[in-house]
């Protein structure tokens, strides 16, 4: 292990996040009443040129009428090479209420990206004596999101999550398909005349995982195109938690409750957890580094593994 300590990520549930168009304010109080742990108010992808000046103002309102509880509330904002982010983050940051948590940066491919909303949300929230500061989440959407991810992880110290883009992602690497994330029909190997299909984003999520985990920011994964495939938005999700990742988007209401149950560890795991943790407490009063658990060897690093889940665990059942 380092001598440099690496650094604990924000203590705040992130099992599902759901996104809602900011040019609907009909659905708002719908996404507050959800089981959702983040809502994401959005003014990018989802929102037509046309529309974008009134769903920010829709925005604005609903941060300060609608009572969202104890969830934290994010607001993506619109790309750096278009001309509408700086008025978001001015307007948003200006006009909106204090119950804002996070600002949303998407398509994110350095730490300058970063840097330059930091200057303009720093301006503002000086300029209107905004006393909690404004978290940043960020996207990487692009080859140079991932080839710069790690200085993207170290970027800001507002940045508190990073997501993968799928789709945005696909498109900037040339890869062939039009599939939001899931497995891909032609990405798939052969043994004895049965084909198997692997994850052609998990190398992505690993190095995301990886840079999070460096620099104490929460990794998430990102969309699942096919909201009528349940099964693969399970499938997908549980890929994702085992690489280390905390959570999930949903773009439709029915994907919440699928992540928070593959994002909340289950009863099983918490109790083997703490009898992991105990089985070693009793190796180390008796002088020992490691014993056996249930037929396989437990030490040092499985109580680390071990302690993931039970703080992951009372985390959530905290909140």
């Amino acid at each position: 292990m380092s001598f440099r300590i690496q650094p604990a990520a924000p203590a705040c549930p992130n099992r599902c996040q759901l996104f809602g168009p900011g040019s609907r304010p009909a659905i708002f109080e719908k996404m507050a009443a959800s089981a959702a742990d983040v809502i994401n108010l959005d003014l990018e992808d989802s929102v037509a040129p046309d529309d974008k000046v009134q769903a920010r103002a829709n925005v604005i309102e609903a941060i300060g009428d609608i009572d969202w509880g104890d969830k934290t509330l994010s607001v993506r904002i619109n790309g750096l090479d278009t001309p509408y982010w700086y008025r978001d983050v001015i307007e948003v940051v200006e006009k909106a209420s204090h119950r804002l948590d996070r600002i949303m940066i998407p398509k994110v491919g350095c730490a300058a990206d970063l840097y330059a909303v930091d200057a303009l949300v720093t301006a503002a929230e000086r300029a209107t004596g905004r006393e909690k500061p404004i978290k940043f989440e960020v996207i990487i959407e692009s080859a140079a999101g991932i080839a710069h991810v790690e200085d993207i992880a170290a970027g800001s110290p507002r940045l508190e999550a990073m997501s993968l883009g799928a789709a945005d992602f696909a498109a900037s690497m040339g890869m062939q398909t039009t599939g939001i994330g899931g497995t891909q029909e032609d990405y798939y190997m052969v043994r004895e005349g049965q084909r198997y299909w692997p994850d052609p984003w998990h190398w992505a999520q690993a190095a995301i995982v990886a840079a999070c985990r460096t620099h104490g920011v929460l990794p998430v994964d990102g969309p699942f195109g096919d909201f009528s495939d349940d099964d693969g938005f399970i499938a997908q999700s549980r890929r994702s938690a085992t690489l280390g990742m905390v959570g999930k988007w949903a773009i439709h209401p029915k994907q919440v409750a699928l992540a928070n149950e593959v994002f909340t560890p289950s009863a099983e795991k918490v109790t083997e957890a703490r009898e992991i943790l105990a089985a070693m407490e009793d190796a180390k009063a008796s002088g020992s580094g490691a014993t056996v658990y249930k037929g396989r060897l437990v030490d040092i690093a499985s109580i680390k593994q071990a302690e993931v889940i039970v703080r992951q665990a009372e985390m959530i059942g905290a909140a």
